[in-house]
């Protein structure tokens, strides 16, 4: 694929090298995005070339068409059960494995989908990985119904939580509010910088008309970086994080049970 672009190639090499973890007969979460895409092919060329046994769980309509163009099964959760495995972007990552994800908006379905999978591996070039969440805006998916009531809440949460007043605007598709699967709007948050990824998670989320914030805090188990020469690296969460957080999730673990817990 010498057409790629440097960029196209990264994210080629890190699905690549992620769809090598996949074995016959596995349960799949299929992410979205444009990372994911080359995901979704390679697994599709696995398929088609080795006879490869696998279902998938979209976590989009775009995932969903382009994994069934691919000669992927495809199935639901509730019909997949549990998973074996999801891979994904993301659109920032620490030194935690903490994501900022949402970018494609469909960060709702992509938390429910690895939060149901015993791993999430993230496939991602350089540029996503920072020493600090929060350049990249932070999505947060909420109901159409009461919107503006919901962004002011928002707001003084932000305020309440030591960030001030950070800008926040719709997701727009053109000249009309983004409308995601699910039939909710997306809010972009500008924060800047995400001081403590935990506290913020769950103060947006207990406000009403909030669906889901795109913060993934205990999900990811590996980062896959690709680079534009074609070469990968495996990232894991640096020392000193919670060895227990790091363990592989099993269908009674709660990935937000720590979360919870300091509320």
């Amino acid at each position: 694929m010498t057409d790629l672009s440097p960029a196209d190639m990264a994210k080629k090499a890190a699905a690549d090298r992620a769809v090598e973890f996949v074995q016959d007969g596995m349960r799949l979460g299929l992410g979205t995005g444009s990372t994911a895409a080359f995901m979704v092919k390679r697994l599709g060329e696995r398929v088609r070339t080795e006879g490869l046994r696998v279902v998938g769980v979209p976590t989009s309509s775009r995932t969903a068409a382009l994994a069934r163009a691919e000669g992927i099964r495809v199935v639901t959760l509730d019909q997949a059960g549990w998973l074996d495995l999801t891979i994904d972007g993301a659109d920032e990552f620490d030194a935690d494995l903490t994501l900022i994800k949402g970018g494609g908006g469909a960060h709702l379905q992509e938390k429910v989908v690895a939060a149901a999978s015993d791993r999430m591996i993230v496939i991602t070039d350089p540029a996503k990985r920072v020493s600090q969440l929060g350049a990249f805006p932070l999505p947060v998916e909420v109901l159409q119904f009461g919107q503006g009531s919901t962004e002011k809440h928002i707001a003084r949460v932000l305020a309440g939580l030591g960030y001030g007043a950070r800008r926040i605007t719709i997701r727009m598709a053109g000249d009309q509010p983004f409308v995601s699967d699910e039939g909710n709007h997306i809010l972009d948050l500008h924060m800047g910088e995400i001081t403590d990824a935990r506290t913020l998670s769950v103060a947006l989320n207990q406000i009403p008309g909030v669906v889901e914030n795109g913060l993934f805090i205990n999900i990811s188990d590996l980062v896959v970086i690709g680079h534009t020469n074609g070469r990968s690296e495996l990232i894991e969460a640096a020392p000193g994080v919670e060895a227990a957080m790091r363990t592989v999730r099993t269908r009674e673990h709660d990935p937000f049970a720590d979360i919870g817990a300091e509320q």
